[in-house]
């Protein structure tokens, strides 16, 4: 064999992405991409079938569906989700706009699926109830938000009168108190406990 033989390259199993040697995380722009595709799809949903709500329940009967288990019940709430804090609905959307504008100032940072989903979700269900506090009566920022969807009992007996919106904004929170348990942060690191 020749010396030039012996000088040749060894062939190496080389990852295709640098990424997966160092175990970095990909790039936050995707996992923006997803809340940024959760949230719009959230506030369509609230608004288109708040506006249905309006037309079809406002001053009408209840309506049943699943035997009792889910009724439409038209309802204008001044207060928080689930009917709580009314008479707060100025102070509500001064909050809505500070989330809104938190989880805007943190989706830079973005990485985490999970939280990308449950501030989607979040995000999307907070401009859903900010549109009819900035845009239903009485007024900007003191705007009654429309609910409509009660479970088990008609006027929310059982439990209050609610919207798309609160469901996200549920579900979305309990994502994110998931990923706490889990202990993952927004950034995509792991939140080691302190001894």
């Amino acid at each position: 064999m020749s010396a030039e033989s012996n000088t040749e390259p060894e062939h190496r199993d080389v990852p295709a992405d640098p990424r997966a040697a160092t175990g970095a995380q990909p790039p936050p722009k995707r996992r923006v991409a997803l809340l940024l595709a959760i949230a719009p799809v959230v506030l369509a949903l609230d608004v288109a079938t708040k506006v249905i709500a309006v037309a079809r329940l406002e001053g009408q009967e209840p309506v049943e569906l699943l035997g009792g288990a889910v009724w439409l019940s038209f309802l204008r709430n001044p207060g928080a989700a689930f009917g709580m804090a009314e008479g707060w609905t100025f102070i509500l959307a001064l909050i809505a706009i500070g989330v809104v504008g938190f989880i805007l100032w943190i989706a830079r940072r973005l990485r985490s699926t999970g939280w990308a989903i449950g501030l989607g979700l979040v995000l999307g269900g907070a401009l859903g109830n900010l549109v009819d506090r900035l845009f239903r009566s009485p007024g900007p920022l003191r705007g009654h938000v429309v609910d409509f969807i009660s479970v088990v009992e008609p006027y929310g007996g059982f439990f209050p009168v609610f919207n798309i919106a609160d469901s996200a904004i549920c579900v979305g929170g309990a994502v994110i108190v998931l990923m706490a348990l889990l202990q993952r942060d927004y950034d995509g690191t792991r939140v080691e406990k302190k001894a």
